[in-house]
């Protein structure tokens, strides 16, 4: 009998393993995002986050996702593709970035289809109080600041409540077939902290004020793309890219594979239940 517990707690371990975080779950327990949920299912990113064992998203609030409206459904997964992170960041690692900054690989790089440093984002601690993310394509500002924390899960998931939807330049005439191969770079260096003039507003941009309302129910093709609106005081740091030639994919593929495997240690979980209970009842 306790080699049958023992298979039994083993199999049950590999289950939880395979099955680390559902997003849409997570997601759905706070209203403010279920924009931005219903939209992480509609391009079926919801299930290649779920394949991941690391990662971070950064969620936009439904009122703030007005710049995504009349988008194609293949242009709001890329630019949706670019709030994943694929490595674990909470507030606090996020506010002790060596240097200050840092380069972090998004989900949109591993596809094969950013063109330069559209898959890569450029994260800055101001020293304001204030740390700041935007795309590491060169002259883009880093006009989306982290207000909280929504979830963790360390070291699995956490998802980052961010003030403006990211959406790096040429985003949109991105091809859906993958980028040509450049050959092998190095991985791209960090750039130093943009300066910050003293009189400069905390904020690097506020959020847009367009009162175009947010999906609730995903995308209106019928609309007309609405630009993001950014106000700054002052002119915002600008976000210095990273080398010209980006790797095709800093991390690997996704794992189509995750859900297969889930699906089939549910019925060898429901086999050694049976077989403990008819062992059991002998």
């Amino acid at each position: 009998m306790n080699v049958k517990l023992s298979i039994f707690f083993s199999l049950l371990f590999l289950f939880h393993k395979a099955s680390a975080f559902n997003i849409t779950r997570v997601l759905g327990a706070y209203p403010d995002f279920s924009s931005f949920n219903t939209l992480l299912t509609k391009t079926n990113l919801a299930g290649e986050i779920n394949s991941r064992q690391t990662i971070t998203i950064l969620a936009v609030e439904n009122s703030i996702l007005s710049p995504l409206s009349g988008r194609p459904l293949n242009v709001l997964k890329n630019i949706l593709s670019v709030h994943v992170i694929l490595d674990y960041y909470d507030v606090q690692k996020v506010q002790k970035l060596p240097n200050g900054t840092a380069i972090l690989t998004t989900l949109f790089q591993s596809t094969g289809l950013a063109r330069g440093q559209q898959g890569f984002l450029n994260v800055t601690d101001l020293s304001t109080s204030s740390v700041a993310f935007g795309s590491a394509v060169p002259g883009s500002i880093l006009g989306s600041n982290l207000v909280k924390s929504v979830a963790s899960q360390p070291y699995n998931l956490s998802v980052l409540h961010v003030s403006n939807v990211i959406i790096p330049q040429g985003i949109d005439a991105t091809a859906t077939s993958p980028a040509p191969s450049r050959g092998p770079s190095a991985s791209p260096r960090v750039s130093p902290t943009p300066s910050v003039s003293p009189n400069m507003s905390p904020h690097v941009a506020p959020p847009t004020t367009s009162e175009a309302p947010a999906p609730s129910d995903g995308p209106s093709t019928a609309q007309s793309p609405t630009p993001v609106a950014y106000a700054p005081t002052a002119d915002p740091p600008t976000a210095d890219a990273p080398a010209a030639n980006a790797p095709a994919a800093d991390a690997p593929p996704v794992e189509d594979s995750g859900s297969a495997l889930q699906i089939g240690l549910n019925v060898v979980y429901t086999v050694v239940l049976t077989t403990l209970f008819l062992a059991s009842r002998n």
